[in-house]
């Protein structure tokens, strides 16, 4: 009885420490994560000190070696990306929120008009598909986890060859 009572205290614990944060900051917390979506859709980056924290911190994978770690530096990094695809335009298609995270499953799409990354401009457009989990802190975006297919992104503007259709083939006994 002894022990029952000791897991059903401990699971009472874990589940008010894991406790959703009420649904209202929820819905503020996407509001802000789509307010800022907003933002950089109409190039208002003086906008986004009402939505992005000081001290920001953006991961990627699909972007090795570039550091934010501050707003100035997360302006920056979107002007480069506005100079190298001037209609880029982000639309969400879905949007979760749980505590102080929220998740989206999103659209950019844009002309490269100019240099991306080491690739020169191709004036060939681009849709792809993205996926973002931002943490929230004090109502600003503290942190930004981000991922996108950067072999398809290439290959729409013409910086990677399609992998040809007869790709595969039969190997013969001699190989």
């Amino acid at each position: 009885m002894i022990r029952i009572a000791t897991l059903t205290v401990g699971a009472a614990l874990i589940a008010s420490l894991s406790a959703p944060v009420d649904a209202g900051t929820v819905e503020e917390n996407k509001q802000v994560v789509l307010d800022m979506t907003q933002a950089i859709n109409t190039r208002d980056l003086d906008a986004l000190d009402s939505y992005i924290a000081p001290d920001i911190r953006r991961h990627s994978n699909a972007t090795p070696g570039l550091v934010v770690e501050n707003r100035n530096q997360f302006k920056a990094f979107l002007e480069a990306d506005f100079a190298s695809v001037p209609d880029s335009f982000q639309t969400v298609n879905i949007i979760l929120g749980e505590g102080d995270k929220v998740a989206v499953h999103a659209t950019y799409e844009g002309t490269q008009a100019g240099n991306f990354g080491p690739f020169p401009p191709s004036g060939k457009r681009l849709k792809i598909a993205f996926i973002g989990i931002l943490r929230l802190e004090d109502g600003l975006i503290a942190e930004i986890w981000v991922e996108w297919d950067n072999l398809n992104a290439l290959t729409q503007l013409g910086h990677f060859p399609p992998p040809e259709a007869n790709a595969s083939r039969e190997v013969s006994a001699d190989e």
